[in-house]
């Protein structure tokens, strides 16, 4: 059966997910990039608290300038601004991994049970279902936070080994308005516990260590330069940085593309 394609409602998810964390949303039809436009508002007003949304993205971008490829209506494609003024720039490393953890509380309610791939990626099996791209705001103390969620996509629009799709894992009809209102809450319970510890507070640490699919793995490290690490990944750090045991030292990788190794490679 094929999920129900419907059009989100911009003033019914207004009342329902706008509060102390989130105090304003947009929802556009069409846009190149959200996490560009919420980068570009931030040149001239305060983002934090901010909620963008699209429909349709025909740029959207996911780590080191890889497009995200998008279908109108079949996905979540959405920004949000966190003001992270108090809290030490050391700690900020902590976002998309506390996004991550927002999405695995989102989708469980679901009957969806997933993977974290460090830094940015939400598996099921080897196939990605959400992507997650943190960017610093330029002129304020404030991230951007772009998700991307897989909601209704079919074998015929993308290839469902690589790519997962909450209806094509059996979700009867997910409803993205539902999705979005309880990822906001989820992203934001999170967000405030976070802002409170001054970091990674206790939950977080336990939570995110426990939907690790990276943990325990042998991976390869792709590093700003191409210059590669490869070891076992053990775990994080306080900064949220991976932590990989190369057999010769102990290494920690703040940024980079993470490769899950087979076994024998």
């Amino acid at each position: 059966m094929t999920a129900e394609r419907v059009e989100l409602d911009e003033a019914a998810l207004r009342a329902e997910a706008l509060g102390p964390v989130w105090r304003r949303l947009d929802v556009l039809a069409e846009t190149r990039s959200t996490n560009a436009d919420l980068l570009a508002r931030a040149e001239h007003d305060s983002i934090g608290g901010a909620v963008l949304i699209a429909e349709h993205q025909t740029a959207g971008r996911g780590r080191r300038g890889r497009n995200w490829s998008a279908v109108p209506h079949a996905q979540i494609l959405m920004s949000v601004g966190v003001d992270v003024s108090g809290v030490p720039p050391h700690a900020w490393g902590w976002l998309p991994l506390a996004t991550g953890v927002a999405v695995t509380d989102t989708v469980a309610a679901l009957g969806v049970g997933v993977g974290l791939k460090w830094p940015n990626d939400v598996l099921v099996g080897g196939a990605k279902l959400a992507g997650i791209l943190a960017e610093v705001a330029p002129g304020q103390q404030a991230v951007v936070i772009g998700v991307g969620l897989n909601v209704s996509l079919r074998a015929d629009e993308v290839p469902l080994d690589e790519v997962a799709s909450l209806a094509a894992l059996g979700v009867a009809n997910p409803d993205r308005h539902r999705i979005v209102v309880d990822l906001l809450h989820a992203l934001g319970a999170r967000l405030t516990a976070w802002r409170a510890a001054g970091g990674a507070d206790p939950a977080l640490r336990r939570d995110y260590r426990a939907h690790s699919a990276t943990f325990g793995r042998r991976v390869r490290a792709i590093l700003p330069g191409d210059t590669e690490i490869v070891g076992v990944a053990r775990d994080v750090d306080d900064e949220g940085r991976l932590v990989i045991e190369t057999g010769e030292r102990t290494a920690t990788v703040s940024a980079g593309d993470i490769v899950h190794l087979r076994p024998g490679e």
